[in-house]
């Protein structure tokens, strides 16, 4: 175990990447049992505050994030500096992406079917962090050999082409496929050549005039939501908390 520890954290310099990774995921949580718990109105927690203003948790989110960041960049590679940033950073970063989604709408939807963009956004966050500490290189840089890393010019086609790849695929309203293969290539090469999803970019643009392709995807898309919708909603009401049921207003 120690010498796998030294061999695969150590030596690579990744032991900061390991501690901002453990502290933004137990920030995260910790944060979701505090405020489910503030929202059953058990245990001695309650919102914070000033005058009539709310202070959400991203806003001291923001303070951390900024020092943790600085930090690291002021106390370089080595000591105790590192270390302590990057434990700063992951708890920032946890408190600012578990309100991610009242960022993106400028609103309080912390608990509405909105907030749960706040849920993944922290799950695929931790999934990336984890490929990048697993090993793992945006656009396939780890997979060329030492030659072509030498050859500027093949790395440079290389990293184009993967690119270009995860480009296709978010055309495709295939978001978090594309997210996922900036650092895996093969899935960005799977998704760019899959059927796009009903009004998305590549949809309106090239099966505007193909009928069979356009009823293919919506197809495709059905089957697909209606089989991952289910256990999707699940994790996420298992790891957020349950949204609110939406105001009758709001449905109309």
């Amino acid at each position: 175990m120690g010498h796998w520890w030294d061999r695969n954290i150590i030596e690579p310099g990744k032991l900061p990447l390991l501690l901002a990774l453990a502290a933004f995921v137990l920030t995260f949580l910790i944060t979701r049992v505090v405020t489910r718990l503030i929202r059953a109105g058990k245990g001695p927690f309650g919102n914070v505050t000033a005058g009539s203003v709310h202070i959400h948790h991203v806003v001291p989110g923001v303070v951390l994030t900024v020092i943790g960041g600085f930090g690291a960049v002021a106390s370089g590679r080595h000591g105790f500096g590192p270390a302590l940033s990057a434990v700063i950073f992951g708890i920032g970063t946890g408190l600012v992406l578990d309100e991610f989604a009242l960022i993106l709408h400028l609103d309080d939807v912390y608990w509405s079917e909105a907030g749960r963009k706040s849920v993944e956004m922290v799950v695929l966050t931790a999934a990336l962090v984890g490929l990048l500490l697993a090993g793992f290189v945006p656009f396939g840089v780890n997979d060329l050999s030492e030659d072509e890393l030498q050859n500027r010019a093949g790395a440079v086609v290389s990293i184009g082409v993967n690119f270009l790849f995860a480009l296709i695929a978010l055309s495709k309203g295939k978001a978090r496929t594309a997210v996922f293969g900036v650092i895996i290539p093969v899935v960005a090469l799977i998704g760019s050549l899959r059927l796009a999803r009903p009004g998305s970019l590549w949809a309106r643009r090239f099966y505007r005039r193909r009928p069979r392709a356009r009823a293919r995807a919506v197809l495709r898309a059905y089957h697909h939501d209606r089989r991952w919708a289910g256990p999707r909603r699940a994790f996420g009401d298992w790891l957020g908390g349950k949204p609110d049921p939406p105001h009758p207003l709001e449905r109309d």
